[in-house]
C-alpha cells in the first residue's frame, strides 16, 4: 500500500503537506512544489497572505521563489485532509524555566489528527528529545482521527538540519537524516526526501535514534562555543587576546574551529535542555551539557559588565550614559529575532540606568518590538556616542570603516565593543579607542 504512495505523489495523484511555515518549513515546501503538489499550511493568517502575496518574511528563498511556487498556501486547516504525506516542521522551543515547550508540537498534531485519513505517512521534523515522536505526537494522532498508527497510518522521523540565512547549507546540499516505524514507511520516507536533497540521505535505524542525532548536534556545538566563551573569560582576565590565541592554536590539524559569542537562536540555546530533560526524567542529572547551557546563557551580562567597566575606566558616567548597538538578530544576515541574545546586554544595561538606541537593518523590526518592546532608529541618526557594540555581523556592519564607526561618537575616549571580532584590533587601539571583544 504504502510503495505506491511514493509513486502516486511523483504522478501526482497524491499531494504532500506542510504543516508549519516558517525559517524551516517553507523551504522544504517550496522545493518539494518543484517536483510534487504541496499544501503549505500555517495558523498564521497574516504569513498566509504575504506568501500568497508573493513575499517571503524569512527572506530563505526569496520573493521571486515565493512568486513562482506551485505551493498551496492555506490557513485552512481541511486542506490537510487533500495529502497523504504530511511533514511537521513547528518550533519546539523551551519554557522560562528551560523545560521544553512541547505545545506547538502538540498543537499541530491535533490540526493533523483532525484531518488524517487512512493510508497517510506522518514524518516530524520539529527538535524534541528521544520518545516525543511515539509517546507524546501519536497518541493526540491516534486519538484526533481515530485511526490506529501502525494500521491505517505510519509516522517517521526526519530532523531539520535548515540554518537560517546560510545560502551554501541548504535543504538541497545537507545530508537528511530519515527515520520511520518499520522498514516499509522508512523506504518510502526516504525516496520522497531524496526528491529534493541532493546530498542524499541517512537512514537512521529508528525513530529515537534519529530524535537523538538531532539533539546533540546542535548540543555539541553549543559545548564547544560555551569551551570557547569560558577561555575568553579567563584570557580577558589576563589581558591576552582571545582572538589570536584562537589564531594561533587553529593552525593545528585538529583544532577545532570554534569562536566565542552570544548563543541564540532556536536551535543550539534550545536543543540540549531537550536532551537534559528527559535525562532529568531517567534519573540522570546532566555536567557538561547543562554547565555549558550556564555559561552560553551569562554570556550577554558577561558583555555588558564589560561594556560598564569600560565606561568606568575611560572616565564616562555610567548613568544615562549614550550607547548604540548594532545589530539585534540571534545570527547574521537573518531578520530573525527570536531567542536573540542580545536582549540580554540591553536588560543588563538598563540594571545600570543605561538605555540603549538600537540599530539594525536586516532584523524583523514588527517582530522585535512585539517580542521585546524594542523600537529600532536608523543607523545614520547615531551621533554623540559614549559606547558603541557592534553585536552581530551582518553585511551592512562589516562594510563599516574606521570614519563611519568614528561619526557615532562624541567627546572623550570611544569605548568600542566589537562582540565578534569584526574590527583590526590593534588599528583602533592605535586610533586611542577602549576596544574590547570577546
Amino acid at each position: 500500500m504504502q510503495m505506491d504512495l511514493y509513486e502516486k505523489l511523483i504522478n501526482r495523484q497524491e499531494k504532500l503537506s506542510l504543516v508549519g511555515l516558517g525559517y524551516v518549513g517553507m523551504p522544504i515546501a517550496v522545493a518539494f512544489a518543484k517536483k510534487i503538489d504541496v499544501v503549505g499550511f500555517d495558523l498564521n493568517e497574516k504569513k498566509i497572505a504575504l506568501y500568497k502575496s508573493g513575499v517571503d518574511p524569512t527572506n530563505e528563498v526569496g520573493d521571486e521563489a515565493i512568486k513562482n511556487t506551485a505551493v498551496d498556501f492555506t490557513a485552512d486547516e481541511t486542506k490537510l485532509k487533500e495529502a497523504k504525506f504530511h511533514i511537521v516542521a513547528v518550533p519546539t522551543p523551551v519554557n522560562d524555566d528551560h523545560t521544553p515547550d512541547l505545545t506547538p508540537v502538540e498543537g499541530a498534531s491535533e490540526i493533523l489528527g483532525r484531518n488524517l485519513t487512512k493510508g497517510s505517512i506522518v514524518v516530524f521534523e520539529s527538535t524534541v528529545y528521544p520518545g516525543v515522536t511515539e509517546d507524546v505526537c501519536v497518541p493526540i494522532l491516534e486519538r484526533e482521527s481515530g485511526l490506529k498508527c501502525g494500521v491505517d497510518f505510519k509516522i517517521g522521523y526526519s530532523p531539520e538540519r535548515i540554518n537560517p540565512g546560510d545560502k551554501v547549507h541548504r535543504l538541497e546540499t545537507i545530508k537528511k537524516i530519515v527515520s520511520g516505524m518499520d522498514e516499509e514507511s522508512l523506504d518510502v520516507i526516504a525516496k520522497v526526501y531524496e526528491l529534493v536533497v541532493e546530498a542524499g540521505v541517512h537512514r537512521a535505524e529508528s525513530i529515537k535514534v534519529a530524535e537523538a542525532a538531532k539533539v546533540i548536534e546542535n548540543s555539541q556545538r553549543d559545548i564547544n562555543i560555551a569551551f570557547m566563551n569560558e577561555l575568553s573569560i579567563i584570557f580577558n582576565k589576563m589581558g591576552i587576546d582571545t582572538k589570536s590565541v584562537l589564531e594561533a592554536a587553529g593552525t593545528k590539524w585538529n583544532f577545532l574551529h570554534f569562536y566565542p559569542g552570544l548563543v541564540g537562536g532556536h536551535c543550539i540555546g534550545v536543543d540540549p535542555y531537550y536532551l537534559t530533560y528527559k535525562a532529568e526524567m531517567m534519573g540522570y542529572h546532566s555536567q557538561i551539557i547543562l554547565s555549558g547551557r550556564r555559561i552560553n546563557d551569562d554570556m550577554g551580562k558577561y558583555v555588558a559588565e564589560n561594556l560598564v567597566k569600560k565606561l568606568i575606566a575611560s572616565d564616562k558616567a555610567v548613568r544615562n550614559a549614550k550607547v548604540a548597538i548594532l545589530g539585534f538578530t540571534f545570527k547574521e544576515n537573518c531578520p530573525d529575532t527570536r531567542n536573540t541574545k542580545i536582549i540580554d546586554i540591553v536588560n543588563e544595561l538598563k540594571e545600570y540606568g543605561i538605555t540603549p538606541v538600537i540599530a539594525d537593518p536586516t532584523a524583523d523590526a514588527a517582530e522585535a518590538n512585539r517580542l521585546y518592546g524594542v523600537e529600532f532608529v536608523d543607523i545614520d541618526t547615531i551621533k554623540d556616542m559614549d559606547a558603541v557594540v557592534l553585536a552581530v555581523a551582518h553585511d551592512c556592519f562589516k562594510e563599516l570603516g574606521m570614519d563611519d564607526i568614528a561619526g557615532f561618537f562624541g567627546e572623550g575616549k570611544k569605548v568600542l565593543i566589537d562582540i565578534k571580532g569584526l574590527l583590526d584590533r590593534k588599528a583602533y587601539e592605535a586610533a586611542g579607542y577602549a576596544y574590547w571583544r570577546l
